[in-house]
């Protein structure tokens, strides 16, 4: 993969720009100075872009380990088309072990300008995807806050996940958390070239969406990432416990029978499988809920991850970290719309909520609740309420109030604006296209209308003013207030974006009369 994303790029960058040219007459090559040599991003309309820079090695040479950070290269290296992704099931135009890249959009280079830097981190739990969708494109961003605005790719699935060390004591002792040292790596990189784009090495605002969420709330508690991020920001994204250690070795052994190889595998067998034979055996079931696929996520390792992320309590090293966390109303419309669920009837919703919610609770007690609560409604609808307040919000509720008690600056918001599809709801990834002021971009569910623009220009200069300020307060949004114990503020943004208190305290109640352990602890 390194002759077709790099050498060839590197030898073809002259028909590479010649090309851009022709396609966008008002695009020049421009030059940055990084730690690792000099790269050449293109420059439109006052916005630098500066996509796939190297910022480790190929991941092939260190396969379930700590990455390698990008060797210092004299020549110009090209950084026009977006690096490779992950090795994935989900389709992705490049994907590879060579996976270390990020994309950098700026309004200046060199030029002091110490402006804040907004590092993005993608979705796709902690086994798809990539940084490279267009709705995380930076320009708009730039534009409108006077930004730099960062995306990332790194390790994702076994190549990120898979936990080895108790298998194969001593020889992958990192291997559970490997994707997320990739982002401590990627983080250093922004530290230590934060000025080369005009940014501020000191204000670095980090915000995920879904799986990004998640690895942002990991890496509030760990200890390699304290002093890489001074805000924070989570989109339908939690990682209240981390995968166990004995959870994690019985998932790493099932990856492992699912190879379909002899029980003689050694450490140096699973340092050189072909990465696509790695890619075919992710379809394993999960051996801590078979009903499930395979779970990939951080580990309690006691090497990147000392503690659960929010268990028992908000981690105290990023207590002075002011965050903003946020939901969707509807967030399981987005994957649990399907036939079936259109079929339900008030005798199956119970044992399809028994499925789905992922809590142990009377499904026949959450539909009484809900018929009670909301009489107009349908099986579906409610399966869709009940789905969402159980499932993919619960999480959210818990470090909320975590960072509550432990008095910390957070800001919670609940995202209710429907699709231009009406029928779908405020579904999950929705506010990502609000957060970069993303519209008109491919994938963008929202429409361009005056109401959809209202809402992205208030979210989107919220996360703008909490990376600037450390509060997301603006003129164009009511006063937002922090989220306190009982009162439970929250910013609702809706065709009237308003502050209520509690705005679910019913579903709320009823999911906290029930344990919370994140799925895949």
């Amino acid at each position: 993969m390194d002759l077709t994303r790099r050498t060839v790029l590197g030898a073809g960058a002259s028909f590479a720009a010649a090309s851009s040219f022709g396609a966008f007459a008002q695009e020049a090559s421009v030059v940055a100075e990084t730690s690792a040599g000099p790269v050449r991003g293109l420059s439109s309309q006052g916005v630098h872009a500066f996509k796939g820079i190297r910022y480790g090695e190929s991941t092939a040479l260190s396969r379930f380990a700590k990455p390698i950070a990008a060797a210092f290269n004299s020549s110009i290296t090209d950084a026009t088309a977006y690096g490779a992704a992950c090795p994935q099931r989900a389709d992705q135009a490049v994907e590879d072990e060579d996976c270390l890249f990020l994309n950098v959009w700026t309004p200046a280079l060199h030029d002091g300008g110490k402006r804040p830097i907004m590092f993005y981190i993608h979705g796709g739990a902690y086994s798809n995807g990539s940084g490279s969708d267009e709705l995380y494109d930076g320009t708009h961003l730039v534009n409108k806050g006077d930004m730099v605005v960062i995306t990332v790719n790194h390790r994702l699935n076994a190549f990120g996940y898979l936990y080895l060390d108790r298998l194969f004591p001593g020889e992958f002792p990192d291997s559970g958390n490997a994707g997320q040292w990739d982002l401590i790596l990627a983080l250093n990189w922004v530290k230590q070239n934060a000025e080369a784009f005009g940014g501020d090495p000191d204000r670095v605002m980090v915000f995920g969406q879904s799986g990004g969420g998640a690895k942002i709330a990991t890496m509030m508690a760990s200890p390699a990432a304290e002093g890489l991020f001074h805000s924070a920001a989570t989109m339908s994204g939690q990682q209240v416990t981390a995968c166990g250690p004995l959870n994690g070795t019985a998932r790493a052994q099932a990856f492992i029978d699912n190879l379909g190889l002899s029980s003689t595998v050694t450490p140096e067998l699973l340092r050189t499988l072909p990465m696509e034979q790695i890619v075919e055996a992710l379809n394993a079931r999960d051996p801590v809920n078979p009903a499930h696929g395979l779970y990939f996520g951080p580990v309690l390792d006691y090497r990147m991850l000392m503690r659960h992320p929010f268990f028992p309590d908000a981690p105290s090293q990023s207590a002075h970290i002011p965050m903003i966390l946020g939901n969707t109303k509807d967030e399981t419309k987005a994957f649990l719309w399907r036939d079936e669920a259109f079929e339900l009837t008030w005798d199956t919703l119970p044992d399809w909520l028994e499925a789905q919610l992922r809590c142990d609770i009377l499904p026949s007690h959450v539909v009484t609740k809900y018929r009670e609560w909301f009489p107009e409604l349908g099986p579906t609808e409610i399966m869709f309420k009940a789905t969402t307040a159980g499932r993919s919000w619960r999480g959210q509720v818990e470090e909320s109030d975590a960072r509550a008690r432990q008095g910390a600056p957070t800001w919670v918001y609940q995202f209710d604006l429907p699709a231009a599809d009406r029928q779908r709801g405020a579904p999950h990834t929705i506010d990502i296209e609000h957060a970069f002021d993303n519209l008109a971009q491919s994938g963008a569910m929202s429409g361009t209308g005056p109401t959809a623009a209202r809402v992205a220009d208030q979210l989107s200069t919220a996360f703008i003013n909490l990376a600037r300020n450390g509060d997301p307060n603006h003129a164009g949004i009511p006063q937002w207030d922090q989220h306190t114990l009982p009162d439970r503020e929250t910013m609702v943004f809706d065709a009237v974006t308003r502050l209520e208190n509690d705005p679910r305290r019913r579903e709320r109640e009823l999911f906290a009369t029930v344990p919370f352990i994140q799925w895949g602890s």
